[in-house]
């Protein structure tokens, strides 16, 4: 180890704090990774492996709309524990005032100002560890089963056509020329060819951490209590166990948990996990070329991990209760209407946590308290897409360039 370099700790080795991790050391920082679990493991593990160009805030007048059905819909996009909406309640207020035209044009414009460079970033992410093979060619396609389902989403297809972002409209024998597995019953499709999958998400976490470590970074394994400023200007994570690891800088990148962290250190932000579900199917049956989104109904199918996984949907239920496996069984009857030939066999549930803000966007910051600490969380459903971006942008700034991005956006104390 060169005694010599600027230190760095990155807290939580998901695909965004990994990213970092590779980005820092390939820079010529020396980095150790810490995490009380697995590398890739968490939600890196089970996302849906798209890369998402088509960013949406999650709030706003045409989602207050569709609340109330939602919660009363057992299968419905979003499901609600009547226990845990208590705990939700300031959070949802955030999240309604996150909605209002003014706020949400700049919300969109932040977004997209992350999407714009997702593709190009992440495919020279991929061709600096050496795997450019883990992205496939093809994109996504959004589907809908009426007519009026399309015009439902027009405000998306608004804000891609505003920001410029390519996209065309199928209808007819031009869907199953593209996906030949779609039922006949899809009358809208919406092609998508820049939201490319990745062909394992958990190995790509796996590649990322080798060829980090391949130069010089480390892993450790270890719940962070917390982080404190020392004396001399340098930083102190504390371990449980009493383990002390010191570095110059401490990355927070440990999804909804940094608000725990984040709070001992007094800078509480709004932070929740948005529960998602997957169904890994390894015998499906057919054979898809693309993604595709149902919008409607909130889920997504991808070819990935060797086989084909049906997930999405968010559950509103804290870090603690059990996982409701009834919810991806629902996803997948949805998923079977969309390819009636889907089968479900050798096939595995899982759920994991999202970590979400109330805006939608992410937090990728310095502290506004410590001079040190900086963070990278709350990428909700887009923390694979924008895991390259955040990786280039963290460590500009950790570097002292200037980023091509405006990140007051996303600076912590914006709440």
């Amino acid at each position: 180890m060169d005694e010599n370099k600027r230190t760095v700790i990155v807290v939580g080795a998901g695909v965004i704090g990994v990213a970092i991790a590779f980005e820092l050391q390939r820079r010529g920082r020396q980095v150790t990774l810490v995490d009380k679990g697995e590398p890739g493991e968490g939600a890196s593990f089970g996302n849906m492996a798209s890369i998402a160009l088509d960013f949406a805030a999650s709030s706003g007048p045409s989602t207050w709309r569709k609340i109330p059905g939602w919660l009363l819909d057992p299968e419905g996009p979003v499901w609600l524990r009547p226990s845990y909406a208590p705990k939700m309640l300031p959070w949802f207020l955030r999240f309604v005032a996150a909605g209002r035209p003014s706020r949400l044009r700049e919300i969109e414009d932040a977004g997209m100002s992350l999407s714009r460079h997702a593709l190009g970033d992440f495919r020279t992410m991929l061709d600096a560890i050496g795997a450019p093979d883990l992205m496939t060619a093809e994109g996504c396609l959004a589907i809908y089963e009426t007519e009026s389902e399309f015009v439902g989403d027009r405000s998306q297809l608004e804000l891609m056509r505003r920001y410029g972002f390519e996209h065309k409209v199928l209808s007819g024998a031009e869907i199953r020329d593209c996906e030949p597995a779609l039922s006949p019953k899809i009358a809208k499709a919406v092609l998508l060819p820049d939201n490319k999958s990745i062909r394992d998400p958990h190995q790509l976490v796996l590649k990322l951490l080798d060829t980090a470590k391949a130069l010089g970074a480390t892993f450790t394994s270890g719940a962070v209590r917390t982080v404190e400023r020392q004396a001399n200007g340098g930083m102190v994570v504390l371990l449980d166990g009493g383990r002390r690891l010191e570095a110059n800088d401490v990355v927070l990148a440990a999804g909804v948990r940094t608000r725990f962290i984040a709070s001992a250190l007094g800078e509480p932000i709004p932070l929740e996990t948005e529960r998602g579900y997957h169904t890994q199917i390894m015998k499906p049956g057919i054979a898809m070329r693309y993604s595709i989104i149902w919008p409607h109904r909130a889920f997504m199918v991808t070819p990935t991990a060797g086989g084909i996984r049906v997930g999405g949907n968010v559950e509103l239920a804290g870090l603690d209760a059990p996982p409701d496996f009834r919810r991806p069984r629902i996803l997948v009857r949805h998923a079977q209407r969309a390819l009636p030939g889907l089968q479900v066999e050798d096939a595995k549930d899982w759920m994991g946590h999202r970590p979400a803000l109330p805006d939608t966007i992410p937090i990728i910051s310095p502290s506004s308290r410590i001079s040190g600490v900086w963070y990278a969380t709350g990428h909700g459903h887009l923390g694979l897409t924008f895991s390259a971006t955040t990786a280039r942008l963290m460590a500009d700034m950790m570097s002292g360039v200037t980023p091509d991005v405006d990140m007051n956006p996303f600076r912590i104390n914006r709440y």
